[in-house]
């Protein structure tokens, strides 16, 4: 009985170490190889060892594909390229379109310049796009928001210009969507409803954040859109997005934030930054009422008017920079109390009596003079 049960496991396992990898995904991981520059392709490294007199899925994998690919449990297909960081330049063939049962594509931290192709919407099952790090330019195709199964897009740090899809929704099942520092302008379209975190850093967006955008995004917890131009006023609706944590919108150009209590004074926001934009007006008082609220930045905008009292009242809040504003009176003694736990600036602005001694109060205040031309004579409060 045990030689037969050692001779069926034999089987089993030449049946595994010839397997034949489809003829479709062959071809394609040939196209992948082919069109990357063999100068860029190091001798240590998973490019390297992808020697087609063996069989991709082949197992076991001692001398070739010993990494970068993976494959089905029956060994017939390709189901995800997860390329090392070695360097590699070249450009992503059309022909990985054949891999149809890929569920992740992971180029990063390599050289891949040109566009992506458009054919990668036939990867019907791919469930992670990431394309970070590299040099890809040219448009993000229409085709990629076809891909019902991705969860995960991460096409940031690339050269990607134009406008994003305006069919981005359409990824029904994605989670989150990085496209950070890439050159991508226009508007915001309307954001796919499953999504958790949205990073556009460091992009040339512009126009207003409208709520239209944000429509049913009933999970959506990071947003990240800092260093673009976006102007206006930032809408009520935005904060009570109800499952909102973490915020940053420095470097834009909004000119005006409207801000409600959470309802039932519930909230899940951790962290604001609203830096370096154009903000007017009071500092939003309503930001005290949000209990879990850790970090707020409204570093160099253009408030007035006192701090508003309830910071100093929120006992969440640990980082406050209020710095390089016109803000007047005497800022809240809490803050200065032996026991107080916040830390940040409320330096450069036209407050009385903050305390040298203070870490808070640095850099100094604005003088006189710049503060009374701020407010066309001498500051009230003052």
């Amino acid at each position: 009985m045990f030689n037969v049960h050692c001779f069926l496991l034999l089987l089993l396992y030449l049946s595994l170490a010839h397997a034949l990898t489809a003829p479709q995904d062959i071809l394609a991981l040939k196209a992948f190889k082919a069109s990357i520059k063999p100068s860029s392709i190091p001798s240590w490294s998973c490019l390297a060892s992808w020697d087609f007199t063996s069989d991709p899925c082949a197992i076991p994998r001692r001398t070739h594909f010993t990494c970068g690919v993976t494959c089905s449990p029956d060994s017939t297909r390709v189901t995800q390229i997860t390329l090392d960081p070695a360097g590699y330049s070249g450009q992503l063939d059309p022909l990985v379109s054949q891999l149809t049962q890929l569920t992740t594509l992971d180029l990063s931290d390599n050289y891949f310049f040109g566009p992506i192709p458009s054919s990668i919407s036939s990867l019907r099952n791919l469930q992670s796009l990431t394309l970070k790090s590299n040099s890809f330019s040219g448009s993000i195709p229409d085709s990629v928001t076809t891909l019902g199964s991705l969860e995960s897009l991460d096409l940031s740090h690339n050269s990607l210009s134009g406008p994003l899809p305006k069919t981005l929704n359409s990824l029904s099942s994605l989670r989150r969507l990085d496209l950070s520092y890439n050159q991508l302008t226009g508007f915001l379209p309307k954001l796919p409803y499953n999504l958790l975190e949205l990073a556009l850093r460091g992009n040339s967006l512009s126009g207003y954040i409208s709520k239209s955008s944000f429509d049913g995004l009933t999970q959506l917890a990071v947003v990240e859109l800092s260093e673009n131009s976006l102007s206006g006023t930032l809408g009520a609706w935005f904060f009570l997005l109800p499952s909102l944590q973490q915020v940053d919108l420095a470097n834009n150009s909004l000119t005006r934030v409207e801000i409600s209590n959470p309802p039932g004074g519930n909230s899940d926001l951790v962290a604001v930054n609203l830096g370096f934009n154009k903000i007017e007006g009071n500092a939003p008082a309503n930001l005290a009422d949000f209990p879990l609220l850790s970090s707020l930045s409204l570093r160099y905008n253009r408030l007035r008017g006192a701090i508003p009292l309830g910071y100093s009242k929120n006992k969440s809040l640990r980082r406050l920079f209020l710095d390089g504003n016109f803000l007047i009176g005497k800022p809240p003694s809490e803050f200065f109390a032996s026991d107080t736990s916040v830390s940040g600036s409320l330096g450069d602005n036209c407050l009385q009596e903050c305390p040298g001694s203070s870490q808070l109060c640095t850099p100094s205040q604005k003088s006189d003079a710049v503060c009374k031309q701020a407010y066309g004579g001498k500051p009230r409060g003052h």
